[in-house]
């Protein structure tokens, strides 16, 4: 039977949801985004495992124009001295189809809007009222507007403001003690690293990850730091003192324009009060961006969604939900511990653990178990 849908949120897990509904089904939707236009400026870069890659090529992502992404062969680790500890090769859990991908996160949206824009996504939304109207739901928004619908999706993130309309349990995302500094580099930094490859530079209480983004050769540099406090008035202060007293010549790495933000996770994984209501993305869970799965996590848990959809199954005994946890509790647990691990202060300790990353890289059992599981979904 013909459903009808509302998608709150235009980012990734909206987007892509979106797309496999208009290609493979006749539903009806809509995407509603509270801002006033989608945010197409240059901005940070993504990592795609063949996870997602297998998914989008189903909404035409293997027709992108293949100047815009990049396909690294390996993740290459260093210490935060730069000197070089191992590397693991990422083609292992490449097909040709399917292969680990990097680029903009832009460029992705801009694929994901291109058959959606016009007709299925409307801007300056933001709920205002929500009531269950004969088995279905009637959305009012701030602009007096409204939508009656079958099923409501919210895709709006890790403060879902969807989730204040419809949970009584409050989960607040929390503050990490940690947070993320970005930017874009227009050529190869003066390292010792292959810029071909994803560069990961552990040190202590931090660790900084570079990666190809397009052909243009241009580089993602993003920066995981601990602080028990998020100042963003004393970013380039705290960058002195827990990064570049470590390593003087990692300077030039912040000399771009840069953009910061303190890292928040979600503290526990409820289900939807409402039958009638999923969350998708970060609106479900938060994660840690320590294993590069926040992106694919986004767009697996929209294609879960489709699948139930498409058989007729979206409210059969909490499917999704059960599924989507297990998913989630696997992932959680190797962000966090590599949140861990990346970060050692004691030098003993982060000697200890480039052995261990040696001899782990190299084994064949421990990478199909610890990304295989993942990757390989």
């Amino acid at each position: 039977m013909k459903k009808k849908l509302a998608i709150i949120g235009a980012g990734i897990a909206g987007l892509t949801l979106a797309n496999l509904i208009k290609k493979h089904s006749q539903h009806e939707f809509m995407v509603y985004e509270k801002e006033e236009s989608l945010s197409l400026d240059e901005g940070y870069g993504i990592q795609l495992a063949t996870n997602s890659i297998k998914i989008l090529n189903e909404i035409n992502f293997n027709k992108i124009d293949n100047k815009k992404i990049f396909h690294p062969n390996a993740l290459d680790f260093y210490n935060i001295q730069n000197e070089k500890i191992c590397n693991l090769d990422l083609t292992k859990f490449n097909t040709s189809e399917n292969k680990y991908t990097t680029l903009q996160r832009s460029t992705l949206v801009e694929h994901l809007k291109e058959d959606i824009y016009t007709q299925h996504l409307r801007f300056g939304k933001k709920i205002k009222e929500v009531s269950e109207l004969k088995d279905k739901i009637l959305l009012k928004f701030d602009d007096n507007t409204n939508d009656l619908v079958d099923y409501v999706i919210a895709a709006d993130g890790v403060f879902s403001n969807t989730k204040s309309f419809f949970e009584k349990k409050k989960n607040e995302p929390k503050f990490k003690r940690a947070l993320a500094v970005r930017t874009i580099l227009k050529s190869k930094p003066e390292l010792n690293i292959n810029e071909k490859n994803i560069s990961l530079m552990l040190g202590n209480n931090t660790h900084i990850v570079l990666y190809p983004i397009n052909k243009k050769k241009e580089l993602n540099m993003v920066c995981i730091l601990r602080n028990k406090k998020y100042d963003p008035d004393n970013i380039k202060s705290l960058i002195e003192k827990k990064i570049l007293k470590q390593n003087p010549n990692l300077k030039m790495l912040f000399n771009n324009n840069i953009k910061f933000w303190p890292l928040y996770f979600t503290p526990k994984i409820f289900p939807s009060s409402n039958k009638k209501v999923f969350y998708i993305g970060d609106a479900f869970n938060g994660f840690l961006p320590t294993l590069a799965q926040g992106a694919g996590q986004s767009i697996e848990s929209a294609y879960e969604i489709f699948k139930l959809l498409k058989e007729g199954k979206l409210e059969s005994d909490n499917t999704y939900f059960e599924e989507r946890s297990k998913r989630v509790k696997i992932i959680r647990r190797r962000s966090n511990l590599n949140f861990f691990i990346f970060h050692f202060s004691s030098a003993i300790m982060q000697k200890i653990r480039n052995i261990f990353l040696k001899f782990l890289v190299k084994r064949k059992t421990f990478i199909k178990g610890y990304l295989g599981k993942i990757y390989k979904n």
